[in-house]
Order: C-alpha cells, then sequence, then structure tokens
C-alpha cells in the first residue's frame, strides 16, 4: 500500500501511463494525488481524465486553472481555447459525468500520515493550513452547488486585492480560487501578483509565494504544482513543487508520499 503525489499531467498520457507502470501502482490498494492541471494543452486530455474517473476510488485531484476553467466552459458554453485541445473531451457523451466528478474534488487536503499539504499552487503565507482548509471547503461549496454557474461567471472578474469579512460570496470565491489556482509570486505588500510566470529571478520586485517566512517557518510538507518554470526546484526541503513541464518538454514527476522519493518520466515527442 503506498500513496503518490504527481505533478501537472495537461494530457501528457503516455508519461504518466508509464510511471503509474513504474511505481506499480495498484488501484485495489495504492492512492494517487494528482496537484491539479489534469487537463488542457498537451495531447490527451481525455485519456488522463477518463482514467482518473474510471479509478477514482483511488485518486484525488486538487483542481488546476485549467481544470476549473474547462469546468466554467461547459457551464457558461464558452468556447473552449483550440490551444488547449479539449474537443476530444467536449464531444465526449461522459463529459457530464466528468464534469460533475471534477465539482467533488477539493481546491486543497492535508494528510495528516504524511505531514503533507496539498494543492494545485500552493499556500498563501497568511492561511495557516487550518483556515486555508476552511477557505477550500468554502469554495468547494460554491463550484458543486446548484448555483454553480454564477460563481463560474464571477471567476473571472478582477482579483479583490486585500481580504476582509465583508466581501460578497462571489469575491471570496474568487480570492480563494485565484490563490489555490494561480499564484505563483507575491508583491512587496504581500498580495498576489498574477501576471509574472517566469523563473524566480525574472523580476527583482516580486517574491516567490513560498520564500515568504511564514512558509519557510512551516514543519509541514507543501506540495504544489503549477509553475514549471521552477524545474522542480525550490531550494526548501519541505517544500516540493511537482509540475517539471511535461507538456512544455521537460518531464512528468511522481513523488512517493512516505519517502519523499520523485520519480522522472521524460516526454515523448507528441507531448511537446
Amino acid at each position: 500500500m503506498a500513496d503518490y503525489a504527481i505533478g501537472d499531467l495537461q494530457g501528457c498520457f503516455k508519461e504518466f501511463s508509464r510511471l503509474l507502470k513504474r511505481v506499480d501502482f495498484n488501484p485495489s490498494k495504492d492512492h494517487l494525488y494528482l496537484v491539479g492541471d489534469i487537463v488542457a494543452r498537451g495531447p490527451d486530455s481525455l485519456a488522463c481524465l477518463d482514467y482518473i474517473y474510471r479509478h477514482q476510488d483511488s485518486m484525488t485531484v486538487t483542481l488546476g486553472n485549467h481544470d476549473l476553467h474547462m469546468v466554467a466552459c461547459h457551464y457558461l458554453n464558452k468556447p473552449i481555447n483550440p490551444k488547449d485541445k479539449l474537443g476530444a473531451i467536449f464531444d465526449s457523451k461522459k463529459l457530464p459525468h466528468y464534469i460533475a466528478y471534477l465539482q467533488t474534488q477539493p481546491l486543497a487536503i492535508y494528510l495528516a500520515q504524511h505531514r503533507s499539504f496539498i494543492s494545485h499552487a500552493g499556500l498563501n503565507p497568511n492561511w495557516s493550513i487550518e483556515s486555508a482548509l476552511k477557505h477550500a471547503q468554502f469554495a468547494q461549496r460554491c463550484y458543486e452547488s446548484a448555483n454553480a454557474k454564477h460563481f463560474f461567471e464571477k471567476m473571472y472578474q478582477p482579483h479583490p486585492a486585500i481580504w476582509h469579512d465583508d466581501l460578497n460570496e462571489f469575491d471570496k470565491f474568487r480570492y480563494i480560487v485565484n490563490y489555490f489556482t494561480r499564484m505563483r509570486f507575491l508583491t512587496s505588500n504581500n498580495t498576489l501578483e498574477l501576471s509574472a510566470k517566469g523563473a524566480i529571478n525574472d523580476n527583482k520586485t516580486l517574491t516567490a509565494w513560498f520564500t515568504h517566512p511564514n512558509i519557510k517557518a512551516l514543519e509541514n510538507n507543501l506540495i504544489f504544482g503549477h509553475w514549471a518554470a521552477l524545474e522542480g526546484i525550490t531550494q526548501l526541503n519541505h517544500i516540493h513543487a511537482l509540475d517539471t513541464g511535461c507538456v512544455w518538454g521537460g518531464a512528468l514527476t511522481m513523488m512517493d508520499l512516505q519517502t519523499k522519493q520523485k520519480i522522472v518520466e521524460k516526454p515523448t515527442l507528441l507531448s511537446k
């Protein structure tokens, strides 16, 4: 019996399959935690999503920005970006089942047995793990509710710069989702900066969220994806970046949650 975490699949099914074989993954006894962005940009998002859906009892997805965007496109009848290569999913008769499944998945989880917090983009330095989980649960109640369409309509509006209790539920939803699925850099005022996407040293006026003193002082492991430009390197032993850019020609990375050993699979030509 083993638990694993894996970085952003983004439709790279061949590499995903090879990694599962390399660890002899057994859905009847093992569990896989996917850090999000299981779809979009890669060659076979449908195969990735369908495999996870068929083995959902042994899989948990902490939703990423691409996953939520796909669900929003379904609810809002938005045209999908051809670059996302999601046509096969939207043409599938199982689309309503895939969407309903994704709506049951969390934004963040904490695994006490591994002392590990998992989310797509990381942990807001102003939140404790306990408060982060409460925020994640609030957002999940929003996107799986009967009112989900209205929350997705508001998801694309400007990010609220500062959290306060008087924010309406739509602004709270958007604030929470942005931190869990889009965060990379913080400003000097510790607010979210959403336009920068490069490496840590590309912008001297911004800081990576995981270099904040509150994060560096944590005794728990933080496991995240979303930031391929890091190439899996954070320089902190308890901060594990698993998005190593398979869809961009990098690699797909899986981690044994017990030993923290990483297993890396290089992409096939079609994944580039």
